[in-house]
Order: C-alpha cells, then sequence, then structure tokens
C-alpha cells in the first residue's frame, strides 16, 4: 500500500472525464439521461459525472450529496454513495479519490494515516475545516459545522475535534495488477479510525460496534433523504 501524493493529482482527475467505451454496432445504444445543470458554473467542476467543485478564489472544495441516515451510531460522517451509508450521516455524488484530487488542488498536502502495530499512532496531516450547507423545511439555505451534526456518545456533546487529511492508501491487487483507492470503498470522512480513511480524526475512536464513540446528532441532522453540500477548506 501507499499514500495518494500531489504527483498523481493529473493522473486522477482524467479519469473522471475518461470517455465510456465504444457501443457494440450490433447492440442498441443505450439513451443516457440528460446531465441535470451545474449548479456551481461559477466554479471549477472537476467531473461531469460527480458532483466535486473547486473555489478557487476561496481555495474550497465543494461536494454535492445526500443525508443518508439522521439518527444512530456511526462510522464514518461522509461516504461515497452505495458504500458505507448504513453507517454514515452523508453519502457523496463523488469518489473518495476525487475529493483527495480536489484537497491536493487548494494546496493541502495528506499527512500519513492511523497505525496499530504495534501502537496507536493517530493519524497526521493538515487539519481540515467541514462546513454542510442544505435548505430547511422552509426553503431557506442554512450553514453549519459538520461537528455539530457529530454526537459524542459518551458526552452528549458534539465532536470537538478537527479532522486531518490522512490520505488513505492504494491497494494492487497481484493478480492483475490494478490499484484501488482504499477510500473508494467508504472511508472518505471518518469518525472511527480506519488506516483507509482520507480524512480522520486525530484521536483514538474504536471501529468496534459494541464501542462506537460517536452517533448522527438526531435533531440536528436534517431529514434523511436532503441535498447537501460539503464544503472543505484548510483550517484557519
Amino acid at each position: 500500500m501507499r499514500v495518494l501524493t500531489a504527483l498523481m493529482l493529473a493522473a486522477l482527475v482524467p479519469l473522471a472525464h475518461a470517455a465510456p467505451p465504444a457501443v457494440c454496432a450490433a447492440e442498441p445504444a443505450a439513451v443516457a439521461p440528460a446531465p441535470a445543470p451545474d449548479r456551481h458554473p461559477e466554479l471549477k467542476r472537476l467531473s461531469p459525472a460527480e458532483e466535486v467543485w473547486i473555489d478557487v478564489a476561496k481555495q474550497e472544495v465543494v461536494v454535492g450529496g445526500r443525508i443518508a441516515m439522521a439518527d444512530g451510531p456511526i462510522e464514518v460522517f461522509a461516504c461515497p454513495e452505495k458504500t458505507k451509508e448504513h453507517e454514515a450521516v452523508v453519502a457523496t455524488r463523488s469518489s473518495a479519490r476525487l475529493i483527495h484530487a480536489a484537497l491536493l488542488a487548494i494546496g493541502l498536502d495528506p499527512g500519513s494515516p492511523v497505525s496499530f502495530d504495534p501502537d496507536y499512532v493517530a493519524a497526521r496531516g493538515p487539519a481540515v475545516a467541514i462546513r454542510m450547507r442544505w435548505k430547511d423545511a422552509a426553503g431557506a439555505v442554512q450553514e453549519g459545522r459538520a461537528q455539530d451534526w457529530i454526537r459524542n456518545a459518551e458526552t452528549g456533546k458534539p465532536l470537538a475535534a478537527d479532522w486531518v487529511f490522512a490520505g488513505s492508501t492504494f491497494w494492487q491487487d497481484p493478480q492483475d495488477g490494478q490499484e484501488y483507492y482504499q477510500a473508494d470503498g467508504g472511508d472518505l470522512v471518518c469518525v472511527s479510525n480506519f488506516p483507509t480513511a482520507t480524512l480522520d480524526l486525530p484521536i483514538e475512536s474504536s471501529q468496534s460496534n459494541d464501542a462506537l464513540l460517536f452517533e448522527a446528532f438526531a435533531g440536528r441532522v436534517p431529514p434523511r433523504g436532503t441535498d447537501v453540500e460539503m464544503i472543505l477548506s484548510a483550517k484557519r
């Protein structure tokens, strides 16, 4: 396994723009749905298929998603869709690798993931601030800290720590040599420590189901299915 570095940014972004495979002439071509209008034409979008934008002026990354869980224990705060939605507050309409690339593009360099062998060593990296943006039941735009949507099960208070850009790792399949960015499996923004996390907490937090430290903050998280945006930037 190896950490994703800035040298891979140029390779990552074109993957999102790659042309689809040609359709066999013997098969009728499927009619693709019309793409949704770009919600942020004023920003730099990294992929026509994934919802990741860069605000160059503000040095921020904007990621589209929806609420996956509004109550209950969680291991991750945000995961790519169709991965760990059963234990995440937010499901993003983007791969973890593209969000990693966007963080590189705003000048953040990853540190290193958590380690447990032989002893616990916390994840390291630049601190990342995460704000959430959504519309309430009346249609008014709201914005707040991601930490306020996470409840410490022991204290009853919101998460007090900041995330760090640990950077996850690559795993190479020995059979075909193909490389996989580990956080694409669900560990995008974690509240339990995972060596595969893109963003992790620099505090010890168990991933054991009977010892999970954090939960979705019921009453603060918008209803399940609500469209949200996650805004990431260097902690100032």
